[in-house]
């Protein structure tokens, strides 16, 4: 999983009608939008600290980053945009939207600030490990093809998450700020098979064409809050479809639509797709991680 995700991000930028999938900031400027003003709240309620950056994990084109980092200078927020990203075509594609960005291949070499950090869609494609029936279940070549070495009850784990989850919240602990993590997923963890592909907006097999789709796991939020550790505070789990609206996302599309009649209709698409229960509003959830001497950010109590 991760060699097969390591080649598919590094050459190809997989979202879009074009792509494999589209995320949240990609459907409308409101997601990015809501995720700015959270932070920007949390921020000025810590006492508006002048060092504090802004950091993502996976930032994709670099849209999200864009929206949030635009709500936030409204503010008086004037801190760095640093981006962990591996890809060098997605790279690209944030220097177009954020060109005085700073960009790192891991957690840990992000500055030793205070962080606003959002990673959305970034855990699910960090790989997974899975135990069949006690054993750790392997891929092997059979003939041409690629398939698992045995089948069984399954369970997941993700070290390589874990680590991450630990990362971030080191930071958090040692420097202060608060993290926004949106992902697909379960609250409690539970055995079951979630590994699965996606290619051209369709699921697919998920060992055909390995490096050619996008590979992806639910994410395990009870391992994520161990993960985090004692440390910090973690604040319950929400759904994205309450958690936007809590924080406002219905008047900010009838805003929209004021200032854009003509676009009426594609923005009441887009906040149906972000907050529906049908569609994005139940499946992806989200986690905030903060700092003991900050406070929770808004839309989780």
């Amino acid at each position: 999983m991760e060699a097969c995700n390591a080649f598919y991000y590094a050459t190809r930028d997989p979202l879009g009608a074009a792509g494999d999938f589209v995320t949240a900031p990609e459907v409308s400027q409101m997601f990015g939008e809501m995720v700015g003003a959270a932070l920007a709240d949390c921020w000025k309620r810590a006492g508006a600290p002048a060092n504090a950056i802004y950091a993502e994990l996976g930032p994709g084109r670099g849209t999200l980053a864009s929206d949030a980092l635009r709500v936030l200078r409204a503010v008086g927020f004037a801190g760095a945009a640093h981006f962990v990203e591996a890809s060098p075509v997605l790279r690209r594609a944030q220097k177009d939207l954020v060109p005085a960005g700073r960009w790192h291949d891991a957690i840990d070499t992000l500055p030793r600030r205070p962080l606003l950090l959002v990673a959305n869609e970034f855990f699910d494609a960090l790989p997974i490990r899975q135990v069949a029936d006690g054993v750790e279940r392997c891929v092997s070549l059979v003939g041409d093809e690629l398939a698992f070495d045995r089948i069984g009850d399954i369970v997941e784990d993700s070290p390589v998450r874990d680590q991450a989850t630990a990362d971030v919240a080191a930071r958090l602990a040692a420097n202060g700020g608060a993290a926004l993590i949106v992902d697909y997923g379960h609250e409690k963890s539970a055995p079951g098979d979630t590994l699965q592909a996606v290619h051209k907006h369709q699921f697919a097999p998920v060992l055909a064409d390995p490096g050619e789709q996008d590979l992806t796991a639910h994410v395990d939020f009870e391992a994520l809050r161990k993960a985090a550790g004692s440390n910090v505070q973690v604040s319950r789990l929400v759904a994205q479809g309450e958690w936007l609206k809590r924080l406002g996302i219905v008047a900010r599309a009838e805003a929209l639509i004021r200032a854009n009649p003509d676009q009426a209709e594609a923005i009441h698409t887009a906040l149906e797709r972000l907050t529906g229960a049908d569609q994005m509003g139940t499946l992806f959830k989200i986690i905030a991680i903060h700092s003991p001497d900050w406070p929770e950010p808004v839309g989780f109590a």
